[in-house]
């Protein structure tokens, strides 16, 4: 079985999404970042073979949907995020997973790809069987999955910078620089801006996301 990690911050107004204002208020931001978290945790609570682990940051209390998101989360494990920077918290993410895991590879997402299917997610997790990593990259630069076999090595995120145009290539450096044999996923477009919210919405029409998203185009 594999622990399919989900690194999430709680829906809160004017601290989710906030680069969607304008043309959304705080309010219609923080309630499309809470439709994408409730897309994906259906798609990875659906994955079969796999552990739904959440590492959560933010004050729930304060957050969009707040009911539905606690319903959501009640179904997987959660586990509080820690670190100082993104960096960090990301790479503690996937170390407290594999602490309560043992022996099980872990499969890292975020809450950015409502768009992702139990069938992709299990595609990804397939992968680690045949090589020591997969890597989703983003139409950013960035990434939207990465899974180590031996989740140890999920250590190295901490020393790649996020949010830039280059962290995916940078991130493939790393993981090339310590020899470890990387498996490609398709690449996905992260929901940043309302331009990307829109590439996402053409092949994801339906859902919480599709939903939210409608007043706002």
């Amino acid at each position: 079985m594999t622990a399919l990690l989900v690194v999430a911050k709680a829906p809160v107004p004017g601290l989710a999404k906030t680069r969607l204002c304008p043309p959304a208020t705080p309010e219609q931001a923080a309630d499309l970042a809470a439709a994408c978290l409730l897309d994906t945790l259906d798609a990875v609570r659906a994955t079969p073979g796999a552990h739904p682990v959440v590492a959560m940051t933010g004050e729930l209390a304060a957050a969009r949907r707040r009911g539905e998101v606690r319903a959501a989360l009640r179904e997987c494990e959660v586990i509080p995020q820690r670190g100082d920077g993104f960096p960090a918290r990301l790479a503690a993410a996937h170390a407290d997973t594999a602490a309560r895991h043992p022996g099980r590879p872990v499969l890292q997402i975020g809450m950015d790809t409502p768009q992702v299917t139990p069938e992709l997610l299990a595609r990804a997790a397939d992968g680690l069987r045949g090589a020591d990593a997969v890597f989703g990259p983003a139409t950013d630069g960035g990434w939207w999955a990465i899974g180590f076999r031996d989740p140890r090595a999920g250590a190295l995120l901490a020393g790649v910078p996020t949010s830039a145009p280059d962290t995916g290539e940078r991130t493939r450096e790393a993981l090339h620089d310590r020899g470890i044999r990387v498996a490609e996923l398709p690449e996905l477009t992260d929901v940043d801006s309302m331009a990307d919210a829109r590439t996402v919405l053409a092949g994801t029409p339906r859902g919480r996301f599709a939903a939210a998203l409608g007043p706002l185009l």
